[in-house]
């Protein structure tokens, strides 16, 4: 049987929200705590953690009820500070929406601070439910946005997004998995600080969070959505060769 000359196209794409689709630098969750605790704790909080576990690591105990009030409220701040759409993510959202591709958006963060963050996303894009799942990296999350989207079969889902276990969670459920390397949270730069940057400085540390996705076992990294048609054709192609993820 000839081989089709039309690469396969995709059955679903799901993004992060946070350092993805908004919030270039992932921003919200680091500048909520800096906010509620100005002098570092028992550590600063890691590049990749869920809000409350960051909470609990910077102050180097289990956070009583009160203190995840206050970070739930400072979240819901920052969020609506920080939504603002990153380059090429409306384009791209319309794009795949005349292509009838089903896609969401997942996140950890509270509900409230992901409504708001989500705000200059169209309203047509879903998030997945949150619904008691397993946290990230366990791929219970994506199985759930897939079944919500009705999409049928894991092949040729692709999840797009700067955070680690998001992209771990991807691998774990079967996906092909594209990291962004400079929007999301291992270069952690708002843009105006990224682009005040040096040239140098900035090619570092896009080499270091490239590296890292790699490492992780990504199937592409690119910088931001921007970089996304090309990536997704090379993709497509794997796909059409009979690659798996």
């Amino acid at each position: 049987m000839p081989v089709s000359s039309t690469p396969p196209g995709f059955s679903a794409v799901l993004f992060g929200l946070s350092g993805c689709l908004v919030d270039f630098g992932a921003r919200t969750l680091p500048v909520a705590l800096q906010r509620l605790y100005p002098q570092p704790g028992a550590g600063s909080p890691g590049t990749s953690q869920a809000a409350h576990a960051a909470l609990a690591h910077r102050l180097g105990r289990a956070p009583e009820a009160a203190e995840l009030h206050a970070l739930d409220h400072a979240l819901s701040e920052a969020a609506s500070e920080h939504a603002e759409a990153t380059p090429g993510a409306l384009a791209l959202l319309a794009s795949l929406q005349r292509q009838n591709v089903p896609c969401a958006w997942l996140d950890e963060l509270p509900r409230d601070a992901g409504i708001s963050l989500a705000t200059p996303l169209p309203e047509w894009l879903p998030a997945a439910p949150g619904r008691a799942c397993r946290p990230w990296p366990a791929p219970d999350a994506c199985w759930q946005a897939l079944s919500d989207l009705r999409v049928e079969r894991i092949d040729g889902c692709v999840l797009i997004s700067g955070e680690p276990r998001l992209l771990q969670a991807g691998l774990n459920a079967g996906l092909w998995t594209i990291g962004l390397a400079a929007c999301g949270p291992l270069c952690g730069h708002a843009p105006a600080d990224w682009h005040a940057l040096g040239t140098q400085q900035r090619e570092h540390l896009r080499a270091q969070a490239t590296l890292a996705l790699y490492r992780l076992g990504v199937h592409s990294v690119i910088d931001q959505l921007t970089e996304l048609a090309p990536c997704l054709d090379d993709l497509a192609q794997r796909r059409q060769k009979g690659e798996k993820p």
